[in-house]
């Protein structure tokens, strides 16, 4: 059936199975659909009425506790938009919250089968995400490929789940062996441990805080993580050698991270995996230091101290490693890291400020698709902006119609910042541009799948 046909057709099937306008839908003629897959997930559809073909299968980032809404868009005024403009929105809650990518990916699968079923065959379908749904949706073009034309990956753990808790771990195990703490860092039994376990070592993080030695350890820790110093939406951006500033807003998102990622989400994927994935056996602190983004300030901040670098450093060399299960890593290597084997294009769109899922992580992507062979099917922009996916509804659009143009085109084109900067302009005046130039650093602890020697 040729287009024009097919979306005539379908706007007639829209009008006699529409259940309920969409919340922030363009008009009231546009569907939406609510249902519930075999696993036990359910999944939302919105469908304008006049459909310009294409359906993006929206995978959410990461969720806890009782509440796993399904959703098919990252935002209302972004979903607002993208049906002004025609596209159906498409996706699911997964089957579980935490580390769900053994459920997200079929989950995900099953919701677009479920809206050709209903809605017959897209023109065009394009898997995007944000934050850990950046992880689902590279799953997604790596094991999927067939089953969408592109991808957008924004804000995304595309680093894989091994580089992501090995580098988690870093972070904690500076604070723990150079102030003083006896926490457990991983093979934690349970809920209530690992927030016990929080809440102590953010304890002791506010104490060292309030002397010069303790807020340069506390660099440190942020320093093997690539935390930038501007980290947090309203927060005043430090000047170049402002050590101190920068510092503060670093403290914060070292506590951040803590309270969100290195404890509690640790232990429900240890949960998941059987067992401890993570490890920093053979890992040199200085070498990684050396690396950092934010080596500088560290280095600032020993010497106002009146601390030795050399001497921490050494003993972080010389403290007791942490070892991984090997079945727990094989667990999680084979179900959230990545080959880099692409085969439709791609664009993986990061804040330069994030502190969560730090810029760096987009070093690692381009490592793995490099390896693989697969980097002409990959472009990477950056947004001038801190924190974390927080990205305008502009920039978000823009994104979508560069990696469009390339599906239509045959090539990336106008992907530089001055024209993506234009492409939101026109996609919604409204609000901000802030597409940039920029070129990460390394990940200080990458491991993927092109790359056999990280399989350790």
């Amino acid at each position: 059936m040729k287009h024009a046909t097919r979306v005539a057709a379908t706007a007639a099937l829209l009008l006699t199975l529409t259940s309920a306008p969409a919340a922030g839908a363009a008009d009231a003629g546009t569907a939406h659909v609510d249902g519930r897959l075999p696993s036990g997930a359910t999944y939302t559809m919105d469908v304008p009425t006049a459909w310009n073909g294409t359906v993006l299968l929206f995978s959410h980032g990461y969720a806890s506790g009782p509440a796993n809404p399904a959703q098919d868009a990252p935002d209302d005024a972004t979903k607002s938009l993208l049906l002004q403009g025609g596209y159906a929105l498409i996706g699911s809650s997964y089957a579980t919250t935490g580390w769900a990518v053994t459920d997200a990916v079929p989950d995900q699968m099953a919701t677009l089968k479920a809206f050709t079923t209903r809605f017959g065959q897209a023109s065009r379908t394009l898997a995007w995400g944000r934050s850990y749904g950046g992880l689902v949706t590279t799953a997604i073009a790596e094991r999927h490929p067939e089953e969408i034309d592109g991808s957008l990956s924004l804000c995304g753990l595309v680093q894989g789940g091994v580089a992501n808790w090995n580098n988690t771990l870093d972070p904690a195990f500076v604070l723990k062996t150079l102030l003083g703490s006896d926490v457990p860092l991983v093979n934690l039994p349970g809920q209530e441990a690992a927030t016990d376990a929080a809440n102590t070592l953010t304890a002791t993080v506010d104490s060292a805080q309030s002397t010069a030695a303790g807020r340069a350890r506390i660099a440190l820790a942020a320093a093997v993580h690539n935390i930038p110093v501007w980290n947090a939406p309203g927060q005043t951006r430090p000047a170049a050698t402002d050590w101190d500033a920068q510092q503060a807003n670093q403290y914060e998102a070292v506590k951040g991270l803590l309270k969100i990622a290195a404890f509690n989400r640790r232990q429900e994927a240890e949960a998941r995996a059987g067992g401890n994935t993570s490890w920093n056996t053979g890992v040199d602190y200085a070498r990684l230091l050396g690396r950092s983004s934010v080596r500088k300030e560290v280095t600032e901040l020993y010497r106002k101290a009146g601390l030795s670098l050399t001497a921490d450093l050494a003993a972080l060399n010389r403290a007791p490693r942490i070892t991984a299960d090997p079945a727990a890593v094989a667990w999680m290597s084979a179900t959230s890291s990545f080959t880099g084997e692409l085969t439709k294009p791609q664009l993986s769109v990061h804040t330069i400020g994030d502190a969560l899922v730090p810029v760096q992580t987009e070093s690692a992507l381009r490592r793995a698709v490099t390896a693989a062979g697969s980097a002409p099917l990959l472009r990477q922009a950056y947004v001038d902006n801190a924190g974390h996916c927080t990205f305008s509804p502009a920039e978000q659009l823009a994104a979508l119609h560069a990696l469009e143009d390339r599906l239509t085109t045959g090539r990336w084109q106008d992907t530089d910042p001055a024209s993506l900067n234009a492409r939101a302009t026109a996609a919604d005046p409204t609000t901000p541009a802030r597409y940039v130039r920029y070129h990460p650093t390394p990940y200080l602890r990458p491991y993927d799948l092109a790359h056999p020697a990280d399989r350790r």
